[in-house]
């Protein structure tokens, strides 16, 4: 039920600023700031959980859908994380919205056919997990708020371990 609500969210996070301005993540930078970090951090997991729900759509590839439905699961579990954690630092963060470069990507994704779709999804992957790395890594070691500095040092491996799976399926799939 919990999965549910928060994919239900993601979706409507991601219709709901279909044609808004917004600022995009830091590409290698990490943030310092707990609204800053939870925007982009968030920003990142409504990505990770709406591509890998689009995926699941249209893939027939056993490996790639097991990777979906591991990321939708992971994410929602990071996102509810960060959420409570600062809620109880007494920070109250913007709610995530997807970057000009995510919404495009999330619009390939749509249009991609069934057939190149693993490909397209897992290279979109590759970067986004690098830079959640960089986000999640980078508070981890210098952001403002210390509860919300060790969850973001919780994400650490769990974005690691994406990563490394992403490239190995990359590398696997036409």
């Amino acid at each position: 039920m919990e999965r549910m609500h928060a994919l239900g969210a993601a979706l409507a996070m991601v219709s709901a600023s279909a044609g808004a301005t917004l600022p995009t993540p830091p590409q290698a930078a990490a943030t310092t700031q707990a609204n800053a970090y939870i925007f982009h951090a968030g920003a990142g997991d409504v990505f990770e959980i709406t591509s890998s729900m689009i995926l699941l759509q249209k893939s027939q590839n056993p490996a790639v859908r097991s990777y979906a439905t591991m990321l939708i699961d992971h994410h929602t579990q990071t996102t509810n994380l960060t959420l409570a954690t600062a809620k109880s630092a007494g920070v109250m963060p913007p709610p995530p919205e997807l970057s000009p470069q995510q919404k495009a990507q999330i619009g390939q994704l749509h249009a991609a056919p069934p057939a190149g779709i693993d490909r397209l999804y897992l290279a979109q992957q590759v970067p986004s997990h690098q830079q959640a790395l960089a986000i999640n890594g980078g508070y981890a070691q210098s952001g403002d708020v210390p509860a919300l500095r060790q969850t973001a040092g919780s994400a650490v491996p769990i974005v690691t371990s994406h990563l490394q799976q992403a490239q190995q399926l990359l590398g696997t799939v036409r």
